[in-house]
């Protein structure tokens, strides 16, 4: 037979439109497990987005460095000494490490829990003050709302100037006021507003950044007497660069140039991103590979109830069999028969659960999104093309194996067995 032949169309569909319930719940079975299988995918892409929105655009192989106590003596010096890095060290990790990307000095002052440490006219509040350098927002990226960012002549100049979160210019100014060129008094010192910035992050870190205050590095080092004191660096590696083999060779020369022990692994604070990334990266690949197991299972499951349901219908339908092969028909066709029977069954069930399934996860993109409840932990659950075609191939590869027991079952049977078959 042919896929084209109407006859034999019109003789499947009124073999299944024989026995309607049957034929509904053996369909069930498959439409559940594809139908599970797209909520389940969905939502662990949901949970992966979330993770991924929670830390917006900041480079996947950033790390962090900052000084801390030595804890062993070395050269004379006493265990337990302070230190701090300064330019000189920036220079010296520019000149020597040439796999950093990006690398940002920075200070912070007035974290955000002092006493009314922002004042305009008569509003008043406290903030976290950032001195960063152009190369910060490369590795961390944020919305830039109104005007501009740091540039590299605010650096050299050591300009008076910030840029604001949004919600800062929220608190700090009208409504509809514009906030560019105007002046802020931080701790006493005036600083001209030269843009408006809104974060890439979700949930609390979002609004965390968007109380910050951004100024140039090296103002913040002459406004409040920091000297050439760098409070940590930020930086990145060169793509195909490990970012924890240029991070231990940033110890390895911060520690040469402060004569700290080479052992001391304490004396310097670091944050790996990229091994975060990864560890997290490596967990979503499990969840989404117990996913495709559990799914597929309870999609075979179906697939195997519908093997079973043909193999009832082939014994219920031996004397029609056994006429068509005394009418000519080869094994062949009665073999095509059943297996397209099968295919059909599970490809058209398989479809509607694909389909309403998809369709479950945009009703709950929907109402996330419309309840404001999506962020950090769970946002935009969806299923991608590629995985919707595996589904779909799935499908119809599982609707062929189902029908081949059934199939074989049917040629097996001889015609004159099957002519006095009751």
């Amino acid at each position: 037979m042919t896929l084209l032949d109407r006859d034999k169309w019109h003789e499947i569909l009124f073999a299944l439109k024989q026995n309607k319930l049957r034929t509904f719940f053996t369909a069930f079975g498959v439409f559940w497990g594809i139908f599970m299988l797209i909520i389940m995918l969905g939502s662990g892409k949901g949970l992966n987005n979330g993770v991924r929105q929670g830390m917006g655009d900041m480079a996947t192989n950033a790390m962090f460095m900052w000084t801390q106590s030595t804890t062993l003596p070395y050269k004379g010096f006493p265990r337990g000494r302070r230190y701090n890095f300064n330019n000189d060290d920036t220079q010296s990790l520019l000149d020597n490490l040439p796999d950093i990307e990006y690398i940002a000095p920075r200070l912070q002052v007035f974290g955000g829990n002092e006493n009314n440490n922002v004042v305009r006219g008569e509003r008043t509040a406290s903030y976290s003050i950032q001195g960063d350098c152009p190369d910060y927002f490369l590795i961390d990226p944020v919305n830039l709302e109104e005007g501009r960012l740091i540039n590299e002549l605010d650096i050299v100049d050591k300009r008076k100037v910030i840029v604001i979160g949004t919600r800062v210019k929220d608190e700090m100014f009208e409504k509809n006021e514009d906030p560019i060129g105007e002046m802020i008094r931080i701790q006493g010192v005036y600083f001209k507003v030269i843009g408006v910035h809104s974060s890439k992050k979700s949930d609390n870190q979002a609004e965390q950044e968007n109380s910050q205050i951004f100024m140039p590095f090296s103002t913040m080092q002459q406004t409040y007497n920091f000297g050439n004191i760098v409070g940590w660096y930020s930086m990145t590696a060169v793509d195909g660069v490990p970012a924890s083999q240029l991070l231990e060779q940033a110890k390895t020369l911060m520690k040469s140039r402060h004569s700290i022990d080479p052992v001391d692994d304490r004396a310097i604070g670091s944050f790996n991103i990229e091994v975060e990334y990864t560890k997290m990266k490596n967990l979503f690949t499990g969840i989404e590979a117990l996913i495709w197991f559990v799914g597929v299972f309870t999609l075979l499951a179906g697939v195997i109830g519908i093997s079973n349901i043909m193999l009832v219908v082939v014994k219920e339908r031996t004397k029609e069999i056994g006429i068509q092969r005394a009418l000519g028909a080869t094994p062949l066709e009665v073999k095509s028969q059943i297996v397209i029977e099968t295919v059909f069954l599970t490809t058209v069930a398989g479809y509607i659960g694909l389909t309403l399934g998809v369709g479950a996860l945009e009703l709950i993109n929907f109402g996330l999104e419309s309840s404001g409840a999506s962020g950090e932990m769970f946002s935009h659950p969806e299923v991608n093309f590629p995985t919707a075609i595996s589904a779909l191939i799935l499908l119809v590869v599982s609707g062929a194996l189902a029908g081949l027991i059934p199939a074989q079952r049917a040629v097996s049977i001889k015609p004159i067995d099957a002519l006095r078959d009751e």
